[in-house]
């Protein structure tokens, strides 16, 4: 194995979006309210939280997009790509048009 090859494999893989899309750290499932009901494992919610991980290059300079790293978001799954990087598999392609909000302290 040359010098080259083993700098190569040893740098990290990491996922870009691309387009008008977003890569979002789904937030852990609850399993339990506040007010302490224990949910079904396979509930059916149409918004999920989550992180944004990255932005792609032409979301981050439309100025419509007020959406930067490491937002809180509350997004639409339903066009949401899931990424088989990581075994937890929590990480998701969002179309920008599906965060429906963002997160903010006053």
């Amino acid at each position: 194995m040359s010098n080259a090859n083993a700098k190569t494999r040893s740098k990290l893989e990491t996922v870009e979006p691309i387009g008008k899309r977003v890569l979002i750290r789904k937030d852990e499932d609850k399993k339990q309210t506040k007010s302490g009901i224990h949910l079904p494992d396979k509930i059916e919610i149409p918004t999920l939280t989550g992180r944004v991980v990255s932005v792609s290059a032409e979301v981050a300079a439309d100025v419509n997009y007020p959406i930067e790293q490491y937002d809180r978001v509350l997004f639409n799954p339903k066009e949401a790509i899931p990424v088989d990087f990581e075994g937890d598999n929590r990480l998701f392609v969002v179309p920008v048009e599906n965060i429906v909000a963002v997160f903010r302290k006053a």
